[in-house]
């Protein structure tokens, strides 16, 4: 059956706040620091504490960063679903955001939670899904 009021368009994100000094080799937690709606910075900062075994920092960072992404995609014409693209740069703490997520709240037992949330990447991007769930 085809949906006739069609798909929703992709949402497209402005470059991350603190896209710039991360590139520049700045620190996660200075970026954070210097730009608190750096989605990028807080998954960056979550992805860091759960390598380090830091469970609940990791998902505490997590939260923050997919938080912040919710804020900024209904700024940007977002209605709650529809493509994410990760060829877009700027969408990429979003998305990675939703993975790291995913990981954290699996790592506290919360299997509800890190399902929800690996549905909800792929439903955004399945190439983001490709590349961050594996």
């Amino acid at each position: 059956m085809t949906n006739l009021l069609g798909e929703p368009p992709e949402t497209f994100l402005p470059a991350d706040p603190g896209a710039a000094e991360l590139d520049g080799g700045a620190s996660p937690a200075e970026v954070a620091a210097a730009h608190p709606d750096s989605t990028l910075a807080w998954a960056l900062l979550s992805e860091a504490a759960l390598s380090e075994g830091r469970d609940l920092e990791g998902y505490a960072f997590a939260r923050t960063s997919y938080h912040r992404s919710l804020d900024a995609l209904r700024r940007n014409g977002w209605k709650g679903h529809g493509p994410v693209p990760w060829s877009h740069e700027p969408n990429r703490g979003f998305l990675r955001s939703l993975a790291v997520l995913a990981t954290a709240s699996e790592r506290l037992g919360d299997e509800a939670e890190a399902h929800r949330c690996r549905e909800f990447l792929r439903e955004s991007s399945p190439e983001a899904y490709a590349a961050l769930v594996s």
